[in-house]
C-alpha cells in the first residue's frame, strides 16, 4: 500500500512538474559574439558612470544588454545582480499596460475615443465637470488627461483609487495639456480589467508573455485587486530585451503577429509634446529645458518616450530603459539605481550609440 501511494505521488509530481515546465516555456534570445569595439565601448561606458557624474555613487549599474539584428551581442550584470533576478521596472510598466490596451482594442473590447467615465458609472463623483466627461482612453495614453497637478488617488478621502482619480479636478480640456500621470496609467489597467474580465497581468500573460517565452512575472496590485499599471512590474533584463525586439519586429514573434503592428507604431511615435515627470509644461523654459539638452522633452507616444537619434524608449524611475533604435536594428536595455538622468543619458549617447 505504501509502495503504491509512493508511486502515485511520484507520478503526480512528474505530471504537474511537466505541466509547470510547459507553462513557463522560457526560451532565451539567440547569442553572438560582441566585436572588440562593442566590448571596449561598454567598458568605457561603465567606467564613465563611476567617474564622470557629480557624485561617484550617483549611477549604480545593475545590468546592460545589447541586441543587434535580433541577437544578444553583449550582456553584463553588476553590483550583486544576475540574469535570473527580476528587477523593479517602475514606469517601464506603463509600456506593457499600453500594449494591453492595444490588444483589447484589437479584440473590439474598447476604443481610443471611449470616455473614461463610461467604464465606471458607479464610481463617479456627484458632480462631473465637462472636462471629466470629455476625457478619453487616448488622453490617458498620452498623459493629456487635463489635470493641473498629478493625481495621487491613494491619498484622497476614498480608498478606491478609481474613485480618487475621477474625483480629481480636471482643470484643462483633455488632449491639450500634458502632465506626467502615473495614476492615469492605473486607470488604463482598471479599464482593461473591466472590459476583459481579467487582471492586466493575466490578460498579458497569454497574449504577450507566453508568446515571448517570458515566465509570468509579478505585478503589484491596488487594494481593489487591480494591477498598478503605471508601476510595480518586475522583469528580468532579457525579458525587457524581448519587448524591445518585439517593437523592432513590428509585433511579430516566431512568424506570428502577437501585437498589431499599427498599434506598436502608434505607441512609439510622437503623439504630444512632453515634459519630465514632476515638471509643469509651462515651467520648461524657466528651467532651461529644451530639445537640445533634455531627453524628456522630445515628445511622448502612448506610454513611451521619444529620444534623439530617431530612437524611442520605455523609461522607468532610477534609470530603467528599453531603448529601441530602428535605424540600427538594435535594442539597448539598462537597469540601474541612479539619481542622475540627463548626465546618464549623455553617457549612453557618447559611448554606446556609436557601436549599436
Amino acid at each position: 500500500m505504501k509502495k503504491a501511494t509512493l508511486l502515485f505521488a511520484l507520478a503526480m509530481l512528474l505530471l504537474f512538474g511537466c505541466r509547470a515546465k510547459k507553462e513557463v516555456d522560457v526560451i532565451d534570445l539567440p547569442r553572438t559574439d560582441a566585436s572588440p569595439e562593442v566590448v571596449a565601448a561598454v567598458d568605457s561606458f561603465v567606467n564613465a558612470t563611476q567617474t564622470r557624474p557629480v557624485k561617484p555613487d550617483s549611477i549604480t549599474l545593475h545590468s546592460i544588454m545589447i541586441l543587434k539584428h535580433g541577437k544578444v551581442v553583449l550582456e553584463k550584470w553588476f553590483n550583486g545582480q544576475s540574469a535570473e533576478m527580476p528587477h523593479q521596472m517602475f514606469s517601464v510598466s506603463k509600456t506593457f499596460t499600453a500594449t494591453a490596451v492595444g490588444l483589447a482594442i484589437n479584440e473590439g473590447k474598447l476604443k481610443l475615443d471611449d470616455p473614461v467615465v463610461s467604464f465606471f458609472p458607479d464610481k463617479l463623483p456627484a458632480e462631473q465637470s465637462d472636462n471629466l466627461k470629455a476625457m478619453t482612453v487616448r488622453d490617458l495614453l498620452t498623459m493629456t488627461c487635463g489635470h493641473d497637478t498629478e493625481p495621487n488617488a491613494k491619498n484622497t478621502d476614498s480608498l478606491d483609487w478609481v474613485k480618487g482619480f475621477l474625483a480629481w479636478p480636471v482643470t484643462h480640456k483633455p488632449g491639450e495639456y500634458y502632465l506626467y500621470n502615473s495614476v492615469g496609467t492605473y486607470m488604463l489597467a482598471a479599464i482593461v480589467q473591466k472590459v476583459t474580465g481579467e487582471k492586466l497581468l493575466d490578460y498579458l500573460d497569454t497574449r504577450l508573455f507566453q508568446p515571448l517565452h517570458i515566465a509570468k512575472p509579478e505585478w503589484e496590485e491596488s487594494p481593489q485587486g487591480i494591477n498598478c499599471g503605471g508601476w510595480g512590474l518586475k522583469l528580468k533584463t532579457e525579458d525587457m530585451a524581448k519587448m524591445g525586439q518585439l517593437f523592432l519586429q513590428e509585433g511579430k514573434w516566431n512568424g506570428k503577429q502577437i501585437v498589431p503592428a499599427d498599434w506598436l507604431k502608434e505607441m512609439s511615435k510622437y503623439q504630444v509634446p512632453s515634459a519630465p515627470s514632476g515638471t509643469r509644461f509651462e515651467d520648461l523654459e524657466k528651467a532651461g529645458l529644451n530639445k537640445d539638452n533634455n531627453e524628456w522633452v522630445q515628445g511622448y507616444g502612448y506610454q513611451m518616450w521619444m529620444c534623439r537619434h530617431n530612437a524611442f524608449r520605455a523609461d522607468g524611475f532610477a534609470g530603467q530603459y528599453i531603448m529601441v533604435f530602428p535605424d540600427k536594428d538594435a535594442v539597448l536595455v539598462l537597469t540601474t539605481s541612479s539619481s542622475l538622468y540627463q548626465p546618464y543619458m549623455d553617457l549612453i549617447w557618447q559611448y554606446l550609440l556609436p557601436v549599436l
